[in-house]
């Protein structure tokens, strides 16, 4: 199955083919206000192997523009192929060496979120916290499991930097009994909207 994974969803995005024993994955910085990286790999990407069987996205939580820009590339692709869409969240496909992790993120607005995924699928969260909150809930995670966090978050001295696979997700893909998103492919959401009232 000749499947294209795109991952936006932090700091450096990464897109990956995998189509049998071809695996091939580009990373890099990824700066939520000038996307032409992305679409400069993902050219180069579609050159070298053609035409996906299958997309997958992924969905975040994380950066609402780059996953946003991630889906309505996909789509784009899609359209033009028929390829299958899928979306997944972002937190299952952190490198990771143990089967069990937990992710934390800022959620702005002076929260922060929490998941805790076993072999790739989340099992609890993503939940909103305080900071003290999520102090107090990462006191109850075994500390032989890793915490990550796609951003410097120093008030939390568990926490390391890891990010999203997007060849992790290409090889989810392959997966057909996990619980994929279809379309219409969304970001995650954790919180409804905060929308300002005129006065």
């Amino acid at each position: 199955m000749k499947t294209l994974a795109l991952e936006l969803s932090t700091s450096r995005g990464s897109l990956a083919w995998l189509d049998g024993e071809i695996e091939f994955t580009r990373e890099w910085p990824n700066d939520r206000k000038n996307s032409a990286a992305f679409f400069q790999n993902l050219q180069a990407v579609r050159r070298k192997f053609g035409v996906p069987e299958t997309i997958i996205v992924g969905l975040g939580p994380g950066s609402y523009a780059g996953t946003r820009i991630a889906i309505s590339a996909a789509i784009g692709i899609q359209l033009s192929c028929d390829a299958r869409l899928i979306g997944y969240s972002s937190i299952c496909a952190m490198e990771c060496d143990t089967q069990e992790y937990c992710a934390i993120g800022d959620a702005r607005r002076k929260s922060f979120f929490f998941a805790r995924i076993v072999k790739n699928e989340v099992i609890d969260g993503p939940t909103l916290f305080s900071e003290l909150e999520l102090k107090a809930r990462l006191e109850s995670v075994d500390p032989a499991t890793p915490v990550f966090s796609s951003e410097l978050l120093p008030q939390f001295h568990r926490a390391v930097t890891g990010f999203p696979s997007a060849l992790i997700l290409a090889r989810l893909a392959k997966n057909s009994r996990r619980s994929f998103c279809l379309p219409p492919l969304e970001p995650i959401y954790l919180r409804e909207p905060h929308i300002t009232m005129p006065k």
